[in-house]
């Protein structure tokens, strides 16, 4: 092991200790807010402080095996246990550098997935309803709470645009590989001579913002409308400006919210999702300063990239960015991306090692 690596786990170590006396004070819940980074921080750092032990038992192991080859009675054994603590060590190596590569502060947010129709007519917004159906079965599987933030349907079904709420634990990290184009090849219902379309949509995985401390939104920067909305509602739709549109003068983004019959929820809503779009537009300009210096092929978050192609005449998915293709696609589209999930990840962690292999 790397002497910095080391010295890293043994500084974990004592932080762990010192958190641990700190939590067991008897005035440790006083400040709650304290308690609960203190808490939090705990939970971080103790799954890597128990690794770090399992490595140096193996270590030692190792270092008593190596002292018994001398003795004829025992050199036999001691070759074998040898042999698995060092292999029981190299193994937990590779898995401390893992989880001592950079965490990305906002992996443990809730997110706004937005899905939007492109190229493909009304084959494209039936596309983008199966793709949130998709995401939100694979919500319900993780148990997240979703909730629908915006819409525009399509005449035939599906939606031209649509943004959902996702809330739970690790949700971005979950799902910022999502973002970019998702292409399908399918004979549509519409299609009375049986050929295949392509058709397309684009995803975008953004990290919810606290506009308190994220994004400052100065109130003079921004223009708010409201109008009644379109739409299904009766007579409702008809009498009240429940529909508000938000204006970011700057950067000229614009979103709308008008599911809601309260015009204060839509507004809510709406400056939630101006906010984390902001954010993101600032991550990812971060991200191409970055990417000068080394492109990243997993987690660029291009929407006009294409990252995966949906099959359906020969059931398979195909990841672009790792080259990987799954021939099931009846259960990715009903919610199973786990396979997919952990290879994107799996290449991202090794694209990140091999970073601070050339920086070291």
């Amino acid at each position: 092991m790397k002497p910095s690596m080391h010295t890293k786990l043994t500084q974990l170590a004592r932080r762990l200790e010192e958190i641990d006396g700190l939590l067991s004070h008897e005035d440790a819940t006083r400040d709650l807010n304290r308690f609960r980074t203190l808490s939090q921080e705990r939970a971080e750092i103790e799954p890597v402080v128990a690794r770090f032990h399992d490595y140096n038992r193996a270590q030692a192991d190792a270092l008593s095996a190596q002292e018994l080859l001398s003795d004829p009675d025992m050199r036999t054994l001691a070759e074998e246990e040898l042999h698995a603590a060092r292999a029981r060590s190299e193994s937990l190596e590779e898995e401390l550098q893992k989880l001592l590569l950079p965490r990305d502060p906002n992996d443990e947010r809730n997110v706004f997935l937005e899905i939007r129709a492109g190229t493909g007519g009304d084959e494209s917004a039936l596309f983008a309803g199966d793709l949130l159906r998709m995401y939100l079965r694979y919500a319900e599987r993780h148990r997240w709470q979703t909730e629908l933030a915006s819409s525009n349907e399509s005449d035939l079904g599906g939606y031209k645009e649509v943004i959902v709420r996702i809330v739970g634990a690790g949700a971005y990290s979950k799902l910022k590989f999502e973002s970019g184009g998702h292409r399908v090849q399918r004979v549509p219902e519409t299609e009375a001579q049986g050929r295949i379309h392509t058709s397309a949509c684009t995803v975008a995985v953004l990290p919810e913002a606290d506009e308190i401390d994220d994004v400052k939104i100065d109130p003079t920067e921004i223009r708010i409308d409201v109008y009644r909305a379109s739409g299904a509602g009766g007579q409702h739709v008809n009498k009240t400006e429940s529909a508000v549109r938000i204006t970011h003068l700057p950067a000229g983004t614009v979103v709308e919210c008008q599911d809601d019959r309260s015009q204060h929820k839509n507004k809510e809503r709406a400056m939630k999702i101006l906010a984390a779009r902001i954010k993101d537009q600032q991550q990812r300009a971060q991200q191409a300063k970055e990417a000068s210096t080394r492109k990243s092929l997993i987690g660029s978050g291009d929407r006009s990239e294409r990252i995966r192609t949906y099959n359906f005449p020969q059931g398979r998915v195909t990841d672009h960015r790792i080259n990987l293709t799954l021939y099931k696609i009846d259960q990715i589209m009903d919610g199973d991306l786990e396979e997919l999930g952990a290879a994107l990840t799996a290449e991202f962690q090794a694209e990140q090692l091999a970073a601070l292999g050339e920086t070291a």
